[in-house]
Formats: structure tokens, sequence, C-alpha cells
């Protein structure tokens, strides 16, 4: 692991993205809960966070880092879902891996839970959009 103890903690955010083609057929379904293995959104919804949570355990060598917020959200499109993560913490070192691992995991369990109805689908361009760190300011009361 790379060595963070000289660095000072900040507040640290980052943002990633990817994107699920498929059927708009199935994009149909799936808006409808009609899909075999139920409500398809909230369920990828909660593994992209749990992903998030367990990134130190699937890449070797990340920090396992205390995360303060993670969030994934979907945008549905005529024949794709974009998906976008994000996740936030005070730390020594960034959250970039939590908020990709998050896309990743969200979009291979759409993947799993559309493939029963859509042979064809793909996931496409799982990407870092941003990220952000800030310095923390000590409050000085006088």
């Amino acid at each position: 692991m790379v060595r963070v103890t000289g660095k000072a903690e900040q507040r640290r955010r980052a943002v990633a993205e990817g994107t699920l083609c498929l059927a708009p057929e199935t994009l149909e379904k799936l808006r409808k809960r009609a899909l075999p293995k139920g409500d398809v959104l909230t369920v990828a919804q909660v593994a992209g966070i749990l992903g998030a949570k367990k990134t130190a355990e699937l890449i070797p060598l990340c920090h396992p880092l205390p995360l303060h917020h993670v969030e994934v959200q979907f945008i549905l499109e005529r024949d794709r879902i974009r998906i976008l993560g994000s996740a936030e913490t005070v730390g020594k070192t960034g959250v970039e891996m939590e908020a990709l691992t998050a896309v990743s995991v969200a979009a291979l369990t759409l993947y799993d839970m559309c493939k029963a109805v859509d042979k064809g689908m793909s996931i496409e361009g799982v990407r870092l959009l941003k990220k952000e760190k800030e310095p923390i300011v000590e409050r000085t009361d006088s």
C-alpha cells in the first residue's frame, strides 16, 4: 500500500459513471417491474452501495476507508441506463476506487437481473468523472 501517514486529512469526493446498453423492450419491462428477478433498480442501487463499502476487500492494495456517504443513481434512456456513483469521506486518500466500484457493481447487478430476457446487453464506459478534495479548516472560537 502507498504510505499516507504524512498526508493531512481532507474532505474527499469522487463521482464515476458507466452505462448498461440494453434493448428498449428490456428497459420497458424494468420500468414496469416485470422482470423475473423483481425490482431491479432498487437491488442494483443497494448492490452498488455495498460494493463501494467493500472496495478494499476487492482491490488488493486499496486503503480501507470510512465512507461518510455513497450514492448510486440511474438515468433511464431509450436503450441504456446511465449509472452515476459518488462516494465521500474525510481522510488521507481519495475515494475514486469506491465510486468506480459502486458503478461497476451496480452495472453488474443490472446485467445479472436482466440477462434472462436480454442476451445482447453490454456494460460500457465505466470511468471517473470527477474527484475533489478540500482542506479541513479548524474553527477557532475566541
